[in-house]
């Protein structure tokens, strides 16, 4: 039985395609078009994932899209009328494009579909599973768990916000949902877009500033109080009361009541690329804070409901990775699965699975050990013969290597000199991880590789942190943890025998001097807080990324590296071999390695291209 998930209209679009409740390919849109956050329909990712697993889209059993559109449309329209007359400029705008399109959104699926090759006059069965139904069976249905609470948490779907649900065998049962206009995950967007980072992609920026933050100050203890009282009302239950004459998002263009906003916390919003000052710190440590708890909270209920032993998380809020090890922490769970596609991406791929076993009842066989994600590796790959095209090209220069632990060695040696690698190999990840197929690496104990990472090579905010990669069997030796976290989605703090003791007064310097200051023998991996967002890689999943770490390891006696997605500001994580040429040349990246091929910097001809990424892409 071979069932396509479809993700599109909102943003991060995605194709999924399962055989027999197997995942056989998953890509989001934005690493074919090059447009980040792509919400079009996913032709590309479609036929990516047609091609992949041999079959043609009226060979399928069913096509399913990932949420109910005329359920959503019904919650637009008895918000507007709740909320009338305010609101009237955003009904204007949204309505015509509804009528027009949404509302008719089946018949422009196929549409969209009859130009990939689908055939009208034999229909396939075309399903539509409710939006949190399909992030709930993102996380349960891959997990290794036979039964388990499940949690999902983002903006909205239709009318959920948040969900728990118990997932049993193959049966998914909803318990308990939190509606709109109330959501932990618009309150934390409403954040991101008062403190000047982009809504619906800058989330993670907010977490990242967050312990930036003074966590003594009597200033973060007020925000959190301003928040509590003023803007939400926190439930025992996780569920949050959102008090709307802050908000904006429901009836209006923006976020939030920018005036009410700045009267609230005595400064103004910030615009995108502003200085960060103290108070921007601060507030991100506040909502942080508060977010950490409301999830918590959602944790104890779903534990309390369901009685399980375990949980899985999916949903936008999942990709806090900061409150995933929180939750892991509190020990609610005897341990938690994260759907590493947790965000809108991963809604393809729940709604062919909810499709297979709870609309046509299929049995669940759980026949691994960690995950069935297979590492999320689930995207495109690519030949030799791609990587010689591309140096053709641009009459590139390349070393090739016949024997790929020689390689390993090599790309070792080059990361222990401070040198900033691109490393290109296999199946491209699902999800807005990287995950050692489509990264950037660098040495861990090198102190100037955060700050050459985010402003030579990234392009980004100096704040921005990095993740280490660390071989699981080893993982213990550096950080407060000793299970798994394959998909860079869970924090933990660096072990305290790795740690250098904090100056006097340094709860009190500026971000700047807090950011310099070397806290650990892995000083590009250790954030400001002692934590890091942990990536551990086992030789199961990917051997060839494990082959490297190892050979640094051997090398050096330190079995992990620094990880980053390979893209500047504003673009999409690359995905073949010419995106990853094309990057490589416009940044300050030493050497490229794609597959068995080395690229050195200084052996490439003068780029020719005059284009330039700030200007190609919108930044982020």
């Amino acid at each position: 039985m071979k069932i396509l998930g479809i993700s599109a209209f909102y943003h991060d679009s995605a194709a999924a395609l399962i055989d027999d409740g197997v995942i056989v390919a998953a890509a989001q849109e934005e690493r074919f078009t090059r447009k980040k956050h792509d919400p079009g329909f996913p032709s590309n990712a479609v036929q990516f994932c047609l091609e992949y697993g041999g079959v043609t889209l009226n060979e399928l059993d069913a096509i399913v899209f990932y949420d109910k559109p005329l359920l959503k449309f019904e919650r637009l329209l008895e918000t507007y009328y709740a909320f009338a007359p305010k609101g009237i400029r955003s009904f204007i705008t949204a309505m015509p494009v509804w009528i027009k399109e949404k509302m008719f959104l089946k018949r422009l699926i196929k549409e969209e579909l009859v130009k990939l090759g689908y055939d009208k006059k034999k229909p396939v069965k075309m399903l539509f599973p409710e939006h949190h139904l399909s992030h709930a069976a993102s996380a349960f249905y891959p997990s290794p768990y036979e039964k388990a609470a499940i949690l999902t948490i983002d903006g909205v779907g239709e009318w959920a916000t948040a969900s728990i649900c118990l997932g049993e065998g193959k049966d998914i049962t909803i318990l308990k949902e939190l509606r709109f206009p109330h959501s932990l995950g618009l309150l934390y967007s409403a954040f991101t877009y008062f403190l000047g980072f982009r809504v619906n992609s800058g989330e993670y920026k907010l977490m990242g500033l967050a312990p930036y933050g003074n966590p003594t100050s009597p200033e973060v203890e007020r925000y959190v109080d301003i928040i509590l009282k003023e803007l939400i009302e926190l439930k025992e239950d996780g569920s949050v009361w959102l008090n709307q004459k802050y908000f904006d998002y429901a009836t209006g263009l923006k976020m939030v009541d920018e005036p009410a906003w700045e009267r609230l916390f005595g400064f103004k919003k910030r615009n995108p690329e502003d200085s960060l000052e103290a108070e921007h710190c601060n507030l991100g440590l506040a909502i942080q804070r508060v977010t950490e708890e409301a999830v918590i909270k959602m944790g104890r209920e779903a534990q309390r409901l369901t009685g399980a032993d375990y949980l899985c998380m999916a949903g936008g809020v999942a990709l806090n990775c900061v409150s995933n090890g929180k939750i892991q922490k509190a020990g609610i769970f005897k341990d938690v699965f994260i759907q590493p596609a947790a965000g809108d991406a991963g809604g393809a791929l729940g709604a062919a699975q909810a499709a297979y076993h709870i609309f046509f009842g299929q049995e669940r066989n759980i026949t691994w050990k960690d995950d069935n994600m297979r590492g999320s590796y689930l995207g495109p790959t690519f030949s030799d013969l791609d990587v010689e095209l591309t140096a053709k090209k641009y009459k590139a220069t390349y070393t090739h290597f016949e024997d790929f632990k020689e390689l390993s060695n090599e790309a070792a040696k080059l990361l222990a000199d401070g040198n900033v690698v691109g490393w290109v190999q296999g199946r491209m990840e699902f999800g807005p991880r990287a995950l050692g197929g489509r990264s950037i690496l660098g040495d861990p104990r090198n102190s100037e590789m955060q700050k050459k990472l985010n402003l030579k090579i990234k392009y980004r905010e100096s704040f921005r942190p990095f993740a280490p990669s660390v071989l699981a069997e080893n993982c213990a030796e550096y950080f407060e943890y000793d299970g798994i976290s394959p998909y860079m989605l869970l924090v933990h703090p660096v072990a305290e025998e790795r740690r250098n003791p904090l100056p006097a007064g340094y709860d009190s310097m500026d971000l700047r001097n807090k950011l310099y200051f070397e806290r650990s023998d892995l000083p590009s991996i250790t954030h400001i807080d002692y934590s890091a967002r942990i990536q551990t890689v086992h030789k199961e999943t990917n051997p060839r990324y494990w082959e490297l770490i190892n050979a640094f390891k051997e090398l050096t006696g330190y079995a992990v590296i620094v990880n980053t997605s390979f893209n500047v500001r504003g673009e999409p994580i690359v995905s073949t071999p010419n995106d990853s040429y094309r990057c490589f040349m416009r940044t300050e990246m030493d050497y490229l390695v794609v597959g068995n091929y080395l690229f050195d910097k200084r052996q490439q001809p003068e780029w020719q291209e005059k284009d330039n990424w700030q200007e190609e892409f919108v930044l982020d």
